[in-house]
């Protein structure tokens, strides 16, 4: 969860003739699949995509991301540069230490378009708890990826390996049947 505190700039209230001051409002953010599934309800399009973001949709997901509980919605207007990069250093942190091989070819395959459906497909089918919705989205992800590296059939050993496995099969047997063949 990342905190961040919203500080509004002091304004003129011409009416009065008085500087006004707005509190300070500290929101309390979470990149989680519940939040990436109401996104995408709204845009009706996939939030984990390579396509540059306007600043309403990227305010609109910072709007789906906060936990906290009546937030006036002129605060979100206040949001800083530093702000904004703090949230997307969050968004982008692994929220994990775990590390999955990558195939041999670096490849994982097609790339294939993933939005909250196939990451709710992906939970249901790993068995992995609803609760974990509101986890990191990062770190659910990982989650998917070690359940799917697990799952994996084993790799076929080649002509190669199989000839040499049985060789060395055959050389122990001898051996321990004093036997030459």
């Amino acid at each position: 969860m990342l905190r961040i505190t919203i500080a509004p700039p002091e304004q003129w209230d011409e009416l009065h003739n008085e500087f006004v001051y707005m509190k300070p409002q500290t929101l309390q953010l979470e990149h989680s699949l519940v939040s990436l599934s109401k996104w995408e309800s709204k845009w009706c399009k996939p939030f984990l995509s390579r396509e540059v973001k306007t600043w309403d949709e990227t305010l609109d997901y910072i709007k789906c991301m906060t936990l906290t509980q009546n937030v006036d919605p002129i605060i979100y207007n206040y949001l800083t540069n530093a702000n904004v990069n703090e949230i997307n250093k969050y968004i982008d942190a692994p929220m994990t230490a775990t590390k999955i091989p990558e195939k041999k070819n670096g490849r994982r395959g097609a790339r294939e378009q993933v939005t909250a459906e196939l990451i709710y497909y992906w939970m249901v089918t790993f068995n992995i708890p609803f609760e974990c919705q509101k986890w990191h989205l990062n770190r659910l992800l990982t989650l998917v990826k070690v359940c799917e590296y697990k799952n994996r059939p084993a790799k076929k050993m080649s002509g190669r390996e199989l000839a040499s496995r049985n060789s060395a099969l055959n050389k122990q047997r001898r051996a321990k049947l004093n036997s030459r063949g």
